[in-house]
């Protein structure tokens, strides 16, 4: 009897328990699987935030390369790190990454880059955190991934430290390659280094040489980032300084954005162009600031749809529309405008160069709003663009034609005519318009007249200085296969 008693309590105390499992249902939160993995809260609190492929952050401030954040401690314990919004982050330091700016830290980079690429989050975050300094070899990022996809550097990015920190079986032309992405953004409050001095020292740069000339050897130097047969891309919000060769380099790309950066190199760092684009159609470069030891921006062959505004540019060689035409080669630009922009203590203002003996077309440009402040040429066409003294004429040429100088005042140096339209002898400047120029010496009071060749043109209004030199009008024959072949 005392028996059956237990049984029938133990069955009414189970009953009970039932009813409040159905009416308390336990809460699971649903994690991804993946290999990313959590850090301190405390370390990177932006992790749990969400993140856009295409965001709009305010302008990058100055930075001081001897400024680093404290070292936070990387934790140990993996787990995945999602949110409701379909965003998930990638921490390099969890995939092995040490971030003392000398471990090698390229296998880590690239197995988050390579897990988050092949997510099916909506976004995928590649982050490295602030307060390291990941030292990364020459690497090739490819596509397509899953998702969008964020490499958020918000610590330092360095490259090796030169030629001798450079593996015999890499390639010496580039560093960081993005090939065949979409929908990628390039973000953070960090810094990339492309520790580019030692490149600068090769006996071959023209600068090292004797008087100015170069020495044999290995010349061979690193784009610092490429991005090649890409499209969607942004890169926002980023500083980056010191490159071996071109900062950034965009090559057969569709739809780039490039915003609020910072990126700087000294005066004479050779071939250190800030944005190189070719093959590049619809590119908003806007609201950055770049100096260098060559262009700011410059614009190769194939490249159209392009849009240049609030660049504040120098010490440079000013942004450049080429060179277009070398080797005989055939050149294609059109629909470029340069706007509400700043050139300051540049070799150059806003340049069109091109080589004898090219083919194809610049046309439907636009300069518009710009200041210069003690520029070298303010204003100038060469189609006689040449790097040595071997050059010889030819016939044939790159047809610049539609170009719109409005709205660019300032100052220029004394050694150089504010403007030079020195067109091909076989092949004219037609159609270049000058409105509301002027361009005062930045010293003394002898104002230098302005340099025409053969080239055709109007005035909207009076120019200071004057412009005497354009032929108005058209020519009266020019090559029919030029323009046709664009």
């Amino acid at each position: 009897m005392r028996h059956s008693t237990h049984i029938l309590l133990a069955l009414f105390f189970a009953l009970i328990l039932a009813t409040q499992a159905r009416h308390h249902p336990h809460h699971h939160t649903k994690h991804k699987h993946s290999s990313s993995h959590s850090t301190d809260d405390n370390n990177n609190s932006s992790n749990n935030q969400s993140y856009s492929p295409s965001p709009s952050p305010a302008p990058a401030p100055g930075y001081d390369d001897n400024e680093e954040a404290p070292s936070p401690s990387p934790s140990s314990s993996p787990s995945s790190n999602g949110d409701d919004n379909g965003t998930e982050i990638f921490d390099v330091r969890t995939f092995g990454a040490i971030g003392d700016g000398v471990s090698d830290d390229t296998k880590a980079l690239k197995m988050a880059w390579d897990i988050a690429c092949q997510s099916d989050s909506a976004v995928n975050v590649v982050l490295l955190p602030r307060g390291f300094s990941f030292m990364v070899q020459s690497t090739i990022f490819t596509g397509p991934c899953q998702g969008a996809l964020v490499l958020k550097v918000d610590g330092t990015l360095m490259a090796p430290n030169g030629p001798e920190s450079w593996p015999n079986n890499t390639s010496r032309r580039q560093w960081l390659v993005f090939y065949r992405i979409n929908n990628m953004s390039l973000q953070g409050s960090g810094a990339i280094d492309g520790r580019g001095q030692n490149w600068w020292d090769l006996p071959c740069k023209p600068h090292k040489g004797p008087n100015g000339t170069t020495l044999p050897g290995p010349c061979d130097s690193p784009v610092a980032l490429r991005f090649f047969m890409s499209s969607n891309l942004s890169v926002q919000g980023l500083r980056i300084k010191n490159s071996p060769q071109f900062h950034f380099r965009f090559d057969g790309c569709k739809s780039v954005h490039v915003d609020s950066i910072f990126i700087t190199s000294p005066a004479l760092s050779p071939n250190t162009d800030g944005i190189h684009i070719e093959n590049t159609n619809d590119v908003r470069i806007y609201n950055s600031v770049i100096s260098n030891g060559d262009d700011c921006v410059s614009i190769g062959t194939g490249c159209y749809d392009v849009d240049i505004k609030n660049i504040t540019c120098g010490p440079s060689h000013g942004i450049s529309i080429g060179s277009l035409g070398n080797h005989n080669s055939r050149a294609c630009v059109s629909n470029i405008t340069v706007r509400d922009s700043t050139i300051k203590a540049s070799d150059n203002g806003v340049r069109i160069k091109t080589w004898q003996g090219g083919s194809g077309s610049v046309s439907r440009v636009t300069f518009t709003n710009i200041h210069m402040d003690t520029v070298r040429n303010p204003i100038i066409i060469d189609q006689f663009y040449c790097l040595s003294k071997e050059c010889t004429n030819q016939t044939s040429a790159v047809l610049v034609s539609d170009i719109a100088y409005s709205n660019i005042k300032g100052t220029y140096d004394i050694r150089h005519p504010p403007m030079r339209f020195a067109c091909s002898d076989s092949v004219p400047c037609t159609n270049l318009t000058l409105s509301d120029i002027e361009l005062l010496p930045a010293q003394g009071d002898i104002v230098n007249d302005p340099f025409c060749w053969n080239a055709y043109g109007n005035l909207v209004t009076l120019t200071i200085p004057p412009v005497s030199c354009l032929i108005e009008g058209l020519p009266q024959s020019l090559p029919g296969n030029d323009l046709d072949r664009c």
